[in-house]
């Protein structure tokens, strides 16, 4: 089974809460919400969306903003906490999560801590202790702890100005990861002597969870900002390779260098992926329940600190980790949900920069998971809520199987998925760039509905094949298939491509998947006008997609740069290694690669000149600017064609 929240709660972290201290920003104060963007983190201006959401806040209104990961989530509490008056205080699922915010908030100049049960005691109450002297502006906590104790009564004796809901689709039973101790959030800010803004974010949530979510937390007319589910930088393909392991040792073979993750739906692949690239020599690392936790932490700092460039891992692999470098997302099997794709293979790119996000997909994929789902263990449910649940995971699946079949955009297959309405293919994904032949099926189609409504809706796409096709088999004989009109009338046809054909039936609302997964009749009159045709594309799976000239896009990464300029982007991520490497912190945190890029682009020479590198701040200017900016004179000593001006 994959992990669980719980599971990934148990990693240890830094004991010392010094460590989480940076007073800098409370000795100062901000005017406005661009002048804390520009001094903290470095930016000129907001992206779209965030401005709006911060000034909502800042006038005392409650937020629920829907964005894609890498879109900027965080910026839109993090910027409003620093121009209130009292505590922010954030609900985050994961300690990972938490650490990783709260190390790049001390690294931008703020002080920020977090309370969960990784503390030790004197930790703990040297956090408390210091939140109530207001040293911190942003506390970050897990759900389980709002109602102890020990947090309300520190609740009572600061003021809270804000709090957040991050990760807001765990508190929907809607949700594809509903988690009950999110109902606790309702229940402290009840507790609150004076309600304070409530702000909620998620990157995945459909329509009916977005209602959940405002309805759950109560919402007060809040303002509402869905930017649009769109990552522009991310590639999009589905293969179906006849060998995976191959595949994967070929892609890596030719993106060498590369940081990735690799998903696999069990513990048993992900040991076997492993093994296969451990024996290649490749720098990989392992991630899955069954490893205690002292190696699931050591693999997991590996990773975030870039000791090793490619991990294999179950789906709780990198939720909250906000690795910005990861170049590629490789799902070894197919997920359970649109929504658990989404959100990890989002883990690719989150620095903006050109990224790969490819799902290899076989029909024992659907097999694995049914299975999961049917020994999904729901403890806290009823047994119709149960039963609820199960149907709507189910449902989920059928719309992640569809997305491995269509031959349509997968871009758009996606964000189709999330309730947009895009108007043309996005002429940049595995299906876009990918030649089909066009096969017309109407006739298969047609005796396929036939047999269909011979089987008056029992059913799945097994025994509706086998008996087109008209296989002999015990199953057959016991259900009475052997005796339809429509037996064996397409015996000369391949499986696989009357299993393509239905799902393109499905796709197109001729067949529906009941409860149970049975094929049922669905709205067949469009056929019955002869010029209704049926359309099934067809491909060499094992042909991996070659862009056409007409379609190449401008490149957001390291392409975009000189021969010259290359090199001394390799410079200055040694000299970024050497500096996370003595201060203990993931590189990504000191400076992220979009950044670096920006460095070798610019060539800056002074402060005023590196100050307008997008992500570098006054303070981390103060603490690193002067070694970058040495680094970058004495590269352009050795390549004076470097420096334009």
């Amino acid at each position: 089974m994959a992990e669980t929240y719980e599971e990934q709660e148990e990693l240890p972290v830094y004991d010392n809460i010094e460590f989480f201290e940076s007073p800098s920003a409370q000795d100062k104060q901000y005017d406005s919400p661009e002048e804390v963007l520009k001094a903290l983190f470095g930016y000129d201006s907001f992206r779209a969306g965030q401005k709006e959401v911060i000034d909502s806040i800042l006038a005392g209104r409650d937020a629920f903003a829907v964005m894609p990961t890498g879109a900027g989530k965080s910026v839109c509490y993090q910027v409003p906490a620093m121009l209130l008056s009292g505590i922010t205080i954030v609900i985050s699922p994961l300690i990972s999560l938490m650490q990783d915010q709260v190390k790049s908030l001390n690294e931008a100049g703020v002080s920020a801590a977090f309370i969960n049960s990784s503390l030790s005691e004197h930790a703990y109450f040297e956090t408390v202790r210091k939140a109530r002297q207001g040293v911190y502006k942003i506390i970050y906590v897990a759900p389980e702890r709002l109602v102890t104790e020990g947090f309300l009564d520190l609740a009572e004796n600061v003021k809270i100005s804000m709090v957040t809901v991050d990760e807001a689709h765990c508190i929907s039973q809607w949700g594809q990861d509903f988690r009950p101790s999110y109902m606790k959030i309702v229940e402290f800010v009840k507790m609150l002597k004076e309600r304070p803004v409530i702000s909620a974010f998620t990157a995945t949530a459909t329509e009916t969870v977005r209602e959940d979510i405002i309805c759950t937390l109560g919402l007060q007319n809040p303002y509402f900002l869905v930017t649009g589910f769109d990552r522009e930088n991310l590639f999009f393909q589905v293969d179906k390779p006849k060998n995976k392991e191959q595949y994967i040792l070929d892609y890596i073979s030719e993106h060498s260098g590369e940081s990735g993750i690799i998903y696999c739906s069990t513990r048993k692949n992900v040991e076997s992926v492993y093994d296969l690239l451990s024996s290649k020599g490749i720098s990989v690392g392992k991630y899955h329940a069954g490893m205690s936790t002292t190696e699931r932490k050591k693999m997991q700092d590996d990773f975030v600190f870039d000791y090793t460039s490619i991990v294999v891992a179950t789906n709780a692999f990198g939720m909250g980790i906000d690795k910005s470098n990861v170049r590629f997302v490789i799902h070894y099997n197919m997920p359970q949900s649109m929504e658990n794709y989404y959100q990890e293979a989002g883990r690719a790119g989150r620095d903006g920069l050109d990224s790969k996000c490819i799902l290899l997909f076989s029909p024992q994929d659907i097999v694995i998971n049914r299975g999961l789902l049917e020994h999904k263990e729901m403890p806290e449910l009823d047994f119709a809520d149960r039963q609820t649940v199960r149907e709507r995971d189910m449902q989920r699946l059928q719309s992640m199987e569809g997305y491995c079949y269509t031959t349509e955009c997968l871009r758009n297959y996606i964000l189709k998925y999330f309730g947009e309405n895009p108007k043309k293919p996005c002429e940049d994904c595995g299906n876009c760039l990918r030649e089909f032949e066009t096969l017309d099926m109407t006739d298969a189609a047609k005796k396929i509905i036939n047999c269909v409504y011979e089987a008056r809706g029992r059913y799945g796409k097994i025994i509706i094949m086998d008996t087109v096709l008209g296989a002999k088999t015990a199953r057959l004989e016991e259900v009475g298939a052997i005796h339809y009109k429509s037996y064996g009338v397409l015996s000369d046809a391949n499986k696989k491509l009357l299993r393509r054909l239905i799902e393109q039936m499905i796709l197109e609302k001729y067949l529906v998947v009941g409860n149970y997964q049975v094929i049922k009749m669905g709205d067949i009159s469009p056929l019955k006008d002869p010029e209704t045709k049926v359309l099934v594309k067809i491909t060499d799976e094992d042909k991996l997609p070659a862009k056409p000239e007409k379609a190449k896009k401008k490149s957001k990464g390291t392409e975009s740069l000189t021969s010259a300029g290359y090199r001394l982007f390799d410079k200055l991520r040694a000299l970024r290694l050497e500096i996370a490497r003595k201060e203990n912190m993931p590189p990504y945190i000191v400076f992220n690669d979009k950044t670096l890029i920006d460095m070798a682009v610019r060539v800056p020479s002074s402060r005023q000149e590196m100050l307008a590198v997008s992500g570098v701040g006054e303070h981390k200017y103060m603490k690193y600017g002067e070694r970058f900016l040495a680094e970058i004179e004495a590269f352009v000593e050795t390549c004076p064609e470097l420096k334009q001006k």
